[in-house]
């Protein structure tokens, strides 16, 4: 990468930083930023090799007053994300979205002319593109920090900066944006980084449809633009008009596995909000079109529908205006609770796209092809990937909540008890009951309330359109009978909608036997009926790495694909995989191309869906520029999935990631579930007592909460090992499965080869690779320094990080590099700029943990503050924390 583009990305740093020194001068003085600028400057030297430094800074956190507590952690929080912002300007600035590797840039006009040597005809690129189907997910998962209040300011700074490099000429406007910059970090500075209450459900679901508003309601067109500009150069022809390769659905108010806030109420609400969203972002389209269509030359079609009017598309426009805002007054007064009486409303996505699509073949039959594939066509492309809801809703729910139902039922009934049936007899059951006419469910059935809430979120499925909805995924789900009780709920309760059904597979021994209960599955004829030829099956890369070990689940994951393709191509079904990832590397997190790149041959065949979670959705999706990238990345990488797979692995490298995972999974075990030092010591070493006091989602951070660590969420777990840098889920039982095999003869030789052959292996290293290098075992060991008194759990902490120091040993060995990231220059360049305003951070919040316990829990209200500051301010550091 050239020197410009890191000097870019250095300048704006610098005038952000600048900037945030003179507002806290402002308002605390110049004697507080000097304060500051020595912990920085310790910091800096500390990460230098500056031994003296670091006891230091140590020395001079813990002798700060507590009146300077809160303010020292909001000051690097503040730059931190101030360094984000200009990091996201920089990649949206030269399109480097994901900066991987040298060369690992996709870039779909290159891939088209790949594809078309490869043998594919123009017509089967455009094919591919028109029958593509990506869907991104959006969930509210708690790793997104930044209050929306603030992401808005961060935005409108984003947009200053852009301003000062286009004003070189015009030092007049360059001025007015430095003034208007100055004024919104002092606005930053001012407001409160940490909410006072958790958000809800609902504003989770009103965060996600701000994303759309502000983003991606301008990058969808773009994107469809640039896909019709290369597909004119490369085949001749443009996409369909109704064709979305990428759409978007979502889980926020539908997600309620172990979320009790999430309730068939709010589920309801959340789906009007998408109503009232979308018709009210359409109104501002129509209202642009109705002012630019003034045109009077139309085709017969249009004329007979509007007569003879001098202006036929304004009369159309103003028409479909009318039942837009129709539709948007009757969602508020359902929101409202009042009742509606205007006019006619749209119900579906073809009330409103059909009469867009009259006036569109009325410009081109008249020879206005220009007009009608300028704003119109843009309508069009939104009304294709948005529909009338903007977003598709998915249900989730756990297994075991279903088989509730079906057990109280069958009770009622003097059936028997559902939970004492074999999994044979439970399917004979459901399978008769599919068939049935006779309604299952009595009319007045008393039931729990917990059976009660289940039902009425059928309820909401049957009310609704059924392209307001997504999947219903079943968490947990261990067998046939799973999907085929949520199948009969739909059709007792459900009515004429039916969704298709996920089941979720995420502990190791789910994805182990996923293949067989898939199989199992579509081998009963009455289920065939009903899913037709399509099954789709959501793949856990959260629970299955904390229940086994990274190595051993991504390993697992490959193979439950594998063998899930080979299932359905035996029974002639379409399959979609449904890859459950987060940001975290721990959680399946990475670079989406290089991720869908490395899954097993035939497993994307034109189709994906995959959360986007968190603070993700707005690092790739929360800027338009940045969202066009990031949808080119996804259709450039299923199109080359599609067109041009990976190869299949070797059957001997197969066996080799056998032994790996084995010793991997044994090693992780043997740490976490076996050593009965490990969750004392995971309790006072990390944060992870306090993280429920974080108000950063709707979802409680334990699936129950009198459990122990085994029933913590995926997310908090691996946020409570960021927090103190050692990101152990990620990594344990890798080092020891590495070295052990290179211990032997040839086995570095064959690491290198899978390395070097294999995406799914090589992608694997460069993941391990990016996160041993934001690691650091030094600062982990302070945390139990200052936080863990007890001998055993000391000698733990040494051992933990005598492996971390082996791995990154044994990595850099199979990577022939001297240091880490050594092929991705900015991703180092990033780290090393953040640690010397996260190192302080960390010392910080070591000294509050501690206080906060010497206290009982009952520090001042501005300390916990303080603390939870801290909080967000590493995880801001890191980025993808969750």
């Amino acid at each position: 990468m050239s020197g410009d583009l890191h000097e870019s990305l250095r300048d704006n740093v610098r005038i952000l930083g600048d900037s945030l020194g003179r507002t806290i001068a402002d308002d605390l003085g110049k004697g507080f930023v000097d304060r500051i600028e020595t912990i920085r400057g310790l910091a800096k030297s500390g990460r230098q090799g500056d031994v003296q430094s670091s006891r230091e800074l140590i020395e001079y956190l813990r002798k700060l007053p507590d009146r300077d507590l809160l303010p020292v952690t909001r000051a690097f929080n503040q730059f931190l994300n101030l360094a984000n912002i200009a990091e996201q300007h920089y990649r949206a600035r030269f399109r480097r979205v994901e900066d991987y590797k040298p060369g690992s840039q996709p870039v779909l006009s290159e891939l088209l002319e790949r594809a078309r040597h490869a043998g594919h005809a123009p017509r089967k690129l455009v094919e591919s593109l028109a029958n593509m189907r990506v869907e991104l997910v959006l969930t509210a998962h708690p790793t997104e920090v930044i209050r929306r209040t603030l992401i808005q300011k961060y935005d409108a700074i984003d947009e200053c900066l852009t301003v000062i490099e286009s004003s070189l000429d015009y030092p007049e406007r360059a001025s007015r944006a430095r003034g208007r910059l100055e004024e919104l970090i002092s606005q930053a500075w001012h407001t409160d980084e940490i909410r006072h209450e958790r958000p809800t459900p609902v504003d989770e679901a009103k965060w996600g449809f701000a994303v759309i508003e502000n983003s991606l309601w301008q990058a969808v067109p773009a994107f469809h633009r640039d896909l019709d500009s290369l597909l004119l150069e490369s085949a001749g022809e443009r996409l369909p008009l109704d064709a979305a390769p990428i759409v978007f659905a979502s889980w926020m108010g539908g997600d309620r596995d172990g979320n009790p806030n999430v309730t068939s109420r709010v589920t309801r609400e959340v789906l009007l909000l998408g109503r009232w969203m979308a018709a009210d972002l359409y109104l501002r389209d129509l209202e642009q079109l109705k002012a630019e269509l003034s045109m009077w030359k139309c085709n017969s079609a249009l004329r007979a529908e509007v007569g003879n009017v001098a202006e036929p598309y304004r009369e159309l426009l103003k028409r479909l205006l009318q039942r837009v805002e129709a539709t948007r007054d009757w969602a508020k007064a359902q929101l409202d609770g009042r009742s509606y009486e205007g006019g006619p409303v749209i119900e579906n996505s073809d009330q409103l796209y059909a009469p867009l699509l009259t006036c569109y073949r009325s410009l081109c039959d008249v020879g206005l092809d220009t007009i009608a594939n300028g704003a119109l066509l843009d309508t069009l492309r939104r009304v294709a990937v948005f529909g009338v809801t903007l977003t598709k809703l998915d249900i989730r729910q756990e297994a075991s909540r279903h088989a509730m139902v079906m057990e109280e039922l069958t009770q009622a009934l003097e059936l028997g008890h559902y939970r004492d049936w074999s999994e044979e007899q439970r399917q004979a059951f459901l399978l008769a009951e599919l068939e049935s006419r006779r309604p299952l469910i009595p009319r007045r059935w008393e039931c729990s309330a917990e059976t009660r809430e289940v039902l009425d979120t059928f309820l909401v499925i049957a009310s609704e359109q059924s392209e307001a909805l997504g999947t219903y995924i079943i968490s947990m789900a261990a067998q046939p009978s799973d999907v085929l009780t949520v199948a009969l709920l739909m059709k007792e309760v459900g009515g004429t909608v039916s969704l298709p059904i996920a089941p979720l597979f995420e502990t190791l021994d789910d994805l182990n036997r996923a293949g067989d209960v898939i199989d199992r599955l579509l081998a009963l004829p009455g289920y065939r009926t009903l899913a037709g030829e399509r099954q789709e099956v959501m793949i856990g890369y959260s629970d299955s790495a904390k229940d086994a070990g990274q190595l051993a689940a991504a390993w697992a994951q490959y193979r439950a694909q594998e063998r899930l393709v080979e299932v359905c191509r035996h029974h002639g079904v379409d399959l979609t995989l449904f890859h459950g990832r987060g940001g975290a590397v721990g959680r399946g997190g990475g670079p989406a191309y290089a991720a869908i790149l490395s899954q097993p041959p035939g497993s994307v065949n034109g189709s994906l869906r995959v959360t986007e979670q968190g603070e993700m959705i707005r690092f790739k999706f929360g800027q338009p520029d940045i969202a066009l990238r990031s949808m080119e990345i996804y259709a450039c990488a299923v199109l080359e999935a599609t067109l041009l797979p990976p190869p299949a692995p070797e059957p001997r490298w197969r066996e080799e990631m056998d032994r790996l995972a084995e010793i991997a999974h044994a090693a992780y075990v043997g740490v976490v579930r076996e050593d009965a030092d490990f969750v004392p010591y995971f309790r006072a070493v990390t944060p992870e007592g306090v993280l429920g006091h974080l108000p950063l989602g709707s979802r409680p951070t334990k699936r129950r909460q009198d459990g122990g660590v085994e029933t913590l969420r995926a997310i908090p777990w691996i946020f409570a090992w960021t927090q103190i840098r050692l990101m152990l889920p990620a990594w344990l039982g890798s080092g020891e499965a590495f070295s052990a095999r290179m211990e032997e003869e040839g086995g570095l030789e064959v690491l290198r080869e899978m390395r070097d052959r294999w995406p799914f292996f090589g992608t694997y290293l460069d993941m391990l690779e990016m996160l041993l290098a934001k690691a650091d075992v030094g600062i982990a060991s302070y945390y139990e320094q200052r936080l863990v008194d007890e001998p055993a759990l000391k000698e733990l902490g040494t051992e933990l990080r005598r492996r971390f120091t082996q791995l990154q040993s044994v990595v850099l060995t199979i990577l022939d590099q001297p240091q880490l990231l050594e092929q991705t220059p900015l991703i180092r360049q990033a780290i090393e700029v953040r640690n010397p305003y996260i190192d302080p951070l960390h010392g910080l919040q070591a000294e509050l943990l501690q206080r906060n316990r010497d206290a009982d829990g009952a520090i001042s209200g501005e300390l916990s503050r303080a603390l939870m500051v801290t909080m967000a301010g590493i995880a801001a550091g890191l980025r993808n924390t969750g």
